[in-house]
Parts: structure tokens; C-alpha cells; sequence
């Protein structure tokens, strides 16, 4: 049997575009601060797999976030 459609509010153009100028904002204030690091610091950065680990870890934490929520039961 399918699920029925809920009724809540999906997020429209406004909440999209807000999060995408977000995204943008933040990778590319971690462009420049990355920039302002002393030259042995940049080394780190960009010659180790730091940036993947921090990926992988920050996606695992946000995914384990979303399974710990409570599900919305069905509206009475």
C-alpha cells in the first residue's frame, strides 16, 4: 500500500535559493580563509585528506542527526 501524501509545506524557491547563497557564502569564506593561513597550514590542507575526512564525518553526523528524529505520525 502507498503512503499517503502529506499535507505540510514543502520548502519553495525563497528557502532554496536562501540555502544555496548560504552554501556558496560559506565555501567560499572557506576559500579565503584558507587563503590567510600561514604556507606550512595550506600544506595540511591541501596535501592531506583532511578535507575528506572533514566530509566524511560532517555527512555521517548529519545523517545520524536525521535517523535520531522523531517521525511525524499521521494527522488525526
Amino acid at each position: 500500500m502507498a503512503e499517503p501524501v502529506r499535507a505540510g509545506r514543502r520548502p519553495g524557491w525563497r528557502e532554496v535559493m536562501i540555502v544555496a547563497i548560504c552554501v556558496v557564502a560559506l565555501v567560499l569564506g572557506l576559500a579565503v580563509a584558507t587563503s590567510l593561513l600561514p604556507t606550512q597550514a595550506q600544506e595540511v590542507v591541501f596535501h592531506t585528506p583532511l578535507v575528506i575526512i572533514v566530509l566524511i564525518v560532517g555527512t555521517g553526523w548529519w545523517l545520524w542527526q536525521v535517523s535520531r528524529r522523531p517521525s511525524e505520525g499521521p494527522e488525526p
